[in-house]
């Protein structure tokens, strides 16, 4: 990556500028936070999920964003359809395993949507260890749908998740990676408070729809994301009492992040 300090303003700055719609397949704890976040940084959210409107829906949209937090079986064909046809309108997408390694029915929905040709995927340590190293359910170490397990240690795995997919793999946790199998980017930006709010990786996913929608570089428009996000949530925790005053602060912090604050925050390697 090249100018890496700048890059996150001319991303969020390009957002602003299209107001990129996103269509967002995510769960239920995550639309609210989610919609207001994308809002807030200046993107046009729309949460779309019934199998009558998902291909429909994506003739008008910019990006789409698959998520499998509160998973049901009436999703999973409605998602896949809606994968395969970003694809034939080349439109980026960008799944988030939630839980994958906890049943096996997340197992196998996620390698199903993995394989559709995603442009980005995003998960914990322990969900990219388990889509990516082949674990079966169980055996990469969770705790639900938390990770226990250090973004670092599944970098292998985000390797080989992207030369398999020919996505771009991001790894969340104290650190954020990200990898195109080739290029390995860290993202250093975040606070523990963000820990301790619902559904902000979630609310990620999302943004990194709208940034994809507007860079093309996908593994750079990845990293911007983790980036805008992660100083956003340490404005936040500077003056936020608890997490609920951390979440309202942080839908704050995104709208009003500039290019000064970006310039001198981003820590992007």
């Amino acid at each position: 990556m090249t100018n890496e300090t700048a890059g996150p303003w001319r991303t969020l700055s390009a957002l602003r500028d299209r107001v990129p719609l996103v269509h967002n397949m995510t769960n239920f704890v995550a639309m609210d936070l989610a919609a207001n976040l994308l809002l807030a940084a200046g993107a046009s959210p729309a949460m779309v999920h019934a199998a009558e409107e998902v291909e429909d829906f994506l003739d008008q949209a910019d990006a789409l964003t698959i998520n499998i937090g509160t998973l049901s079986a009436g999703w999973v064909e409605p998602m896949a359809s809606a994968a395969r046809k970003a694809v034939e309108l080349g439109l980026p997408w960008i799944l988030d395993p939630v839980g994958v390694g906890a049943t096996p029915f997340r197992g196998e929905t996620a390698q199903r949507l993995a394989h559709l040709q995603p442009s980005v995927i995003r998960g914990n340590g322990s969900e990219i260890l388990c889509l990516g190293g082949g674990q079966a359910s169980g055996e990469a170490t969770t705790h639900g749908v938390d990770s226990t397990v250090e973004s670092a240690e599944a970098l292998d795995a985000a390797h080989d998740l992207a030369k398999a997919t020919g996505a771009i793999v991001a790894v969340t946790g104290a650190i954020d990676y990200v990898t195109d199998g080739e290029r390995i980017v860290a993202v250093a930006n975040g606070h523990p408070m963000m820990t301790r709010v619902t559904a902000l990786g979630c609310a990620l996913t999302c943004l990194m729809g709208a940034c994809c929608a507007v860079n093309e570089d996908y593994l750079e428009a990845t990293a911007h994301a983790l980036a805008i996000l992660g100083l956003a949530g340490e404005l936040a925790a500077a003056e936020a009492t608890g997490p609920a005053s951390f979440r309202v602060r942080l839908i704050d912090a995104i709208y009003n992040l500039d290019e000064a604050t970006l310039l001198d925050g981003a820590r992007i390697q």
